[in-house]
């Protein structure tokens, strides 16, 4: 299909280059608008329901002519799988995989309601918006256009829509990896969320974040037990006291800088991007710095846990005989062993710890045919683009397609205004994408597909 120019300005500068997917570009806009009004909430433990939405995506697929298939968990824990057929079929197939589920949003915190899908300011908003109904909506609509006007993709395509990442993928991508591998059969690369979006330098310098590596997941239960009694009485065994303690040390703790070699090749790009060297005995300060991308950047120098959950007693004068806490931790790639030893020390032997959800870290490195090809999309679409590796502060379905052998990339093209404070969008108030950011990641996807 020839290229054509699309007139709709650019929030971040005029970039009036061709278009590749011009169908695609106007119709990302209502899938997208679409995905946002389903309420496809995870509330961790088994409670989600994203049959409606994933009975969407395959409708939309199905219109087209691409056969899906919807595979249950649970009831009501749906996922979507479909293969497209590529150019070259003795290629190794591509996995394209997105989730479906969106954390809880509290409609009395937003400007908009949150399951709208409402148009403002140039934006779409609600819950999803960026994590990650918008790569969904990108899938959708650059799939459709390949198939609807026969320029078939440079190799065969398995695109998945996943229930359950919200909570560790235990009953979406970890499921499906577990009970039906040869859906994913002879894939060995992957692309999927929180990657390929922009972080604007100067006026002739955007970097693009595309994401290599993830730390591992780590949310535990912590028990504290005591002797429970009358609440007038003086004790000097109270497991509330000695739970708060315990999880104060934890919260207040701050590891130790591990450079692994993901955050090395960021931080030695960006320092030329820059023009400045990173001072290594305190980077922190250092990344600070960054703007809206700081949080996400210096949550991947060191390990980290955060207490999020706490629980004892049924009444206020009857001290319990145990409490309760539930605490998010992260460790970097090959940290794990050491993580845990630090956290047993803070931690104490009084306190129990025990696993909700446990997986490995991720990391791979930032070469081959695929990342060229990336690197390549961007630029054609972007002159000012320099593709940049980072790890992921957070987890994504990539860690149960790893243990498939799947090399996983985090590539969600997005071009962002540079005041847009990204990191947080995901599970924040107001979450929402701007609409040019998505006409522009289905022309760099659309790019991507033909030359991957």
């Amino acid at each position: 299909m020839p290229s054509e120019p699309f007139p709709t300005p650019d929030p971040t500068g005029p970039l009036r280059l061709p278009v590749t997917a011009p169908d695609a570009e106007r119709e990302v806009v209502e899938l997208c608008r679409d995905l946002l009004r389903f309420e496809s909430v995870n509330r961790g433990g088994g409670e989600g329901h994203e049959r409606p939405a994933a009975e969407y995506v395959a409708a939309k697929l199905a219109e087209v002519g691409i056969e899906p298939t919807l595979l249950e968990s649970q009831p009501g824990r749906t996922s979507v799988i479909a293969r497209i057929a590529g150019a070259d079929p003795s290629r190794p197939p591509l996995l394209v995989h997105s989730h479906l589920d969106v954390v809880p949003a509290d409609a009395s915190q937003w400007r908009v309601g949150p399951f709208s899908g409402e148009e403002l300011d140039g934006a779409l908003w609600g819950r999803g918006a960026v994590d990650m109904k918008d790569m969904v909506a990108m899938t959708l609509a650059v799939v459709r256009d390949l198939v609807r006007t026969g320029r078939p993709p440079a190799r065969d395509l398995v695109v998945a829509f996943l229930a359950d990442e919200e909570a560790g993928g235990v009953l979406g991508a970890r499921w499906l990896v577990d009970n039906h591998p040869g859906l994913f059969a002879e894939c060995t690369e992957a692309i999927g969320e929180v990657g390929g979006f922009s972080y604007t330098v100067s006026d002739d310098l955007r970097l693009y974040l595309i994401e290599t590596a993830e730390k591992g997941l780590a949310w535990m239960k912590l028990t504290a037990t005591g002797r429970a009694g009358h609440g007038s009485m003086i004790s000097d065994d109270n497991a509330v006291t000695a739970l708060c303690e315990a999880v104060a040390r934890l919260g207040r703790h701050e590891f130790p800088l591990v450079l692994t070699p993901t955050v090395r090749v960021f931080l030695g790009e960006l320092g030329d991007a820059l023009g400045t060297e990173f001072d290594l005995d305190d980077l922190a300060s250092t990344v600070t710095k960054l703007g809206p991308v700081a949080r996400m950047i210096g949550a991947t120098l060191r390990n980290t846990v955060n207490p999020t959950q706490l629980a004892a007693g049924e009444k206020v004068n009857v001290i319990p005989g145990e409490a309760v806490a539930y605490v998010d931790g992260r460790f970097l790639p090959g940290q794990e062993e050491e993580f845990l030893r630090q956290l047993d020390e803070i931690l104490g032997p009084d306190i129990r710890r025990e696993w909700v959800v446990h997986d490995g870290a991720v990391e791979t490195g930032f070469d081959g045919a695929l990342v060229d090809a990336m690197a390549s999309s961007l630029r054609a679409e972007d002159p000012i683009a320099r593709p940049v590796p980072y790890m992921l502060s957070g987890g994504t379905d990539a860690k149960s397609f790893s243990r498939l052998g799947i090399r996983c990339f985090g590539f969600s093209p997005l071009l962002l205004p540079a005041d847009l404070d990204f990191s947080g969008m995901f599970h924040g108030v107001d979450e929402r994408v701007p609409i040019e950011a998505l006409r522009f990641g289905v022309r760099v996807l659309d790019r991507f597909l033909h030359a991957c």
